[in-house]
């Protein structure tokens, strides 16, 4: 379903370059659901942006569904966004003036179509919030907006979701919730998630966990438990390259 291929990306020039990206290769299966973990600075966030097209490698290729994201034109890759890529964020995002069902609805809006009331109203019923659907985020929860903000990003049936620390502004049951909703995203529904986290409990819903450290893939588990996602958490990821030092116990997660 989507594929990096020696991926890079770098930022500046010269002595000022940064190098967030060196060389990723990885396969997203379609209907998996796939965590990056990584300390901070690892290239995780900058992995997703690159592979849902909302920031352009410096080198390499992202292929979605077999098709090259590189030769696509800005307006093409937003197409491409828009009807096959959705997206849930920590911060939530939905537009402060509209209604749930209004925030749901944008996405099929801004394709071009006219969202039914029904097609909406089921959106929301599928993650539990059907009943604030005349409320504004203001007027709901934490948990309750990122609920609209899930049905927002599944609402025009996309191929992948990014999901970018989806649970890092919710308590821990809250949080859960939101994973749940996730999980049934691929179980049910076989579509293919892809989830940056800091958290080994969010990362043992995953099918698998890759891990990053210096811009790098180091790791990767299957089927792995919160325990054995930590353990991974504390100990040195990093192959230590001439003039950057490894990810060990002491890197922020």
């Amino acid at each position: 379903m989507l594929s990096v291929e020696d991926l890079r990306r770098v930022y500046g020039r010269g002595a000022n370059a940064v190098t967030a990206l060196d060389g990723v290769s990885y396969a997203f299966p379609a209907a998996s659901f796939t965590a990056v973990m990584g300390p901070s600075g690892s290239g995780k966030s900058t992995l997703l942006q690159c592979a849902a097209g909302l920031d352009r490698p410096t080198g390499g290729r992202v292929r979605l569904g077999g098709v090259d994201l590189a030769g696509l034109s800005e307006k093409a890759l937003t197409r491409l966004r828009r009807d096959r890529i959705g997206f849930v964020f920590q911060a939530f995002n939905l537009l402060p003036a509209l209604t749930a069902a209004q925030n749901v609805a944008l996405p099929l809006r801004l394709a071009g179509r006219r969202p039914g009331r029904a097609e909406v109203l089921r959106a929301l019923t599928d993650v539990g919030v059907a009943d604030r659907a005349g409320h504004r985020p203001a007027e709901l929860s934490g948990g309750q907006q990122q609920r609209v903000a899930v049905a927002r990003a599944l609402v025009s049936a996309p191929d992948v979701v990014f999901a970018d620390e989806p649970t890092g502004s919710l308590d821990s049951a809250t949080g859960r919730e939101v994973l749940r909703l996730l999980r049934a995203v691929v179980d049910r529904r076989g579509q293919t998630v892809v989830m940056v986290t800091h958290d080994p409990l969010a990362a043992a819903f995953a099918d698998r966990v890759v891990f990053l450290a210096d811009g790098r893939l180091v790791d990767e588990l299957d089927a792995p438990g919160a325990e054995v996602v930590a353990a991974h958490m504390t100990r040195s990821t990093s192959p230590a390259p001439s003039g950057s030092g490894p990810a060990g116990p002491g890197a922020e997660w």
